[in-house]
């Protein structure tokens, strides 16, 4: 976690003020606005794992932010800096990516402080497996009332071993797999959940490129073709939003920041290659094909049109801000942008796509995993077939007309085997996130212009989610 200046607020003062800063301007009761506000409960549990001849302690949290609507749902991060002002912090701004992204689910954050590279893999799988079992006795992880999910320091292997110690504890509980999402395919994950932040990232960035009006607000023109991108942290989310970004929307990434320094080059970088070099050589140091930077923060302040912190929070902050030069900054990760750096780049006429939008990603498909557990079935399996047959008659019916027509008129190439396929899982969970990502958008952008007193999108995004937050408490009768 990088150290912030001593006047700046800490994540979870900035994610108060910018809550503070929204409900100014929206007609609550003090007493609904207190209630969205405060972190419903935080459980705190500490735990003895016994690892290479002695007993280990370790620290871990599950808070709960709102229940307005259950199950709650929000990742578990593994790392030494998890404390429970930032678990807290993240529950908040769970509770509000669910409601502007229309999930129905509540916010929820986990957390354990452990270093996973100081430990082996058969080490982590007790560690984890005692955090998750101190969890599920509590209901702490439960299908129908807290589902967690990867997050800093977690994926696929660490939700598998939490769904095995859920149906180990829960033998006769048929929806036991919905307690987790984030799974690997074949232990009831779902297809696109890995890609899926990254996915939402590039989808947010298709959606605000449709908006004339909004690309001219960021002193930007044209569409995402040759856009210059610079990508801090290159994990699941960096990896994944600039892989797609410039392999399908012809954006350059320029620059790639990472703990260890910086990658840069003007003429754009190969994604798949610096990947590679990643995961063999542990950092960027030493990348052959391009200029290394040692200080990559010093990266955050090259020329670029587009700015996508994908890691950390507070990476942008009082120290930095005045030297940022990127027209649009898209939160990838949580908070990669502090209340006060969030001033002064409005002040600049920089537009930020807010980290509770344009990270909404992941927990859109999770949604789509936990709906896919309980119903039992894979997504496309039952109509898959019946959308080809049904394509096939007009493929046939047009085979006959060009047959008939002879030289006057024939299909264009692919268009048979584009259109005969029908959609699988990860098409339909592609098509789902899309559209999510294009309607949560639009809600944002219509209360970004509609209203004089909103000038940016997280004002905007806040109103937007937290409306709908006391719209779920009225319902209930509070």
């Amino acid at each position: 976690m990088s150290v912030l200046p001593s006047n700046e607020p800490t994540f979870r003062q900035s994610v108060d003020l910018m809550y503070n800063r929204a409900v100014a301007l929206m007609d609550l009761p003090p007493g609904l606005e207190n209630k969205i506000r405060v972190c419903n409960a935080t459980y705190t549990v500490r735990f003895g794992v016994r690892l290479r001849g002695q007993i280990h302690t370790f620290t871990g949290y599950r808070s709960v932010h709102s229940e307005h609507m259950e199950p709650v749902k929000g990742g578990i991060r593994f790392a030494l800096e998890v404390n429970q002002d930032e678990v807290e912090a993240l529950a908040a701004l769970m509770t509000y990516k669910c409601a502007l992204v229309e999930t129905p689910f509540g916010g929820s954050k986990g957390g354990l402080c452990v270093d996973p590279r100081a430990w082996d893999e058969h080490e982590m799988e007790q560690i984890t497996r005692r955090f998750a079992y101190e969890l599920i006795k509590r209901d702490l992880i439960n299908p129908s009332q807290n589902v967690p999910a990867p997050d800093m320091g977690t994926g696929e292997r660490e939700m598998a071993w939490i769904a095995d110690q859920f149906a180990r504890m829960n033998t006769t509980d048929i929806n036991a797999r919905a307690c987790v999402t984030g799974k690997p395919l074949n232990a009831g994950g779902i297809a696109g959940r890995v890609e899926a932040t990254g996915r939402g990232v590039q989808y947010a960035l298709r959606e605000f490129f449709r908006h004339p009006e909004d690309i001219a607000a960021a002193n930007l023109s044209g569409s995402l073709e040759g856009k210059r991108v610079i990508v801090q942290g290159l994990g699941n989310v960096g990896y994944h939003a600039a892989k797609f970004l410039s392999e399908q929307d012809g954006c350059v990434i320029t620059g790639i920041i990472e703990r260890d320094g910086a990658l840069f080059c003007p003429t754009g970088l190969d994604i798949e290659a610096v990947r590679d070099w990643i995961v063999k050589h542990g950092g960027v140091t030493g990348y052959p094909a391009a200029n290394c930077i040692a200080e990559g923060a010093k990266v955050l302040e090259e020329d670029c049109d587009i700015l996508i912190p994908a890691a950390l929070e507070g990476v942008i902050n009082l120290t930095n801000a005045h030297n940022i030069k990127a027209r649009l900054i898209v939160e990838a990760a949580n908070g990669p942008v502090t209340a006060g750096a969030d001033d002064i780049l409005r002040q600049k006429g920089v537009v930020i796509i807010p980290d509770m939008y344009a990270n909404a990603g992941g927990v859109t498909v999770s949604y789509f995993e936990w709906v896919k557990n309980l119903s039992h079935i894979r997504f496309g399996r039952m109509q898959r077939r019946q959308e080809e047959a049904r394509h096939q008659l007009i493929v046939n019916e047009l085979e006959r007309l060009d047959r008939h027509l002879g030289d006057a008129w024939s299909m264009t190439p692919d268009f048979k085997a584009q259109y005969l396929k029908g959609a699988d899982e990860l098409e339909l969970v592609r098509s789902g996130l899309d559209d999510t990502m294009r309607i949560a958008y639009q809600s944002m952008r219509a209360v970004w212009h509609g209203r004089e007193d909103v000038t940016d999108l997280r004002t905007a995004a806040y109103i937007v989610a937290i409306d709908r937050v006391a719209a779920s408490y009225r319902a209930k009768g509070l």
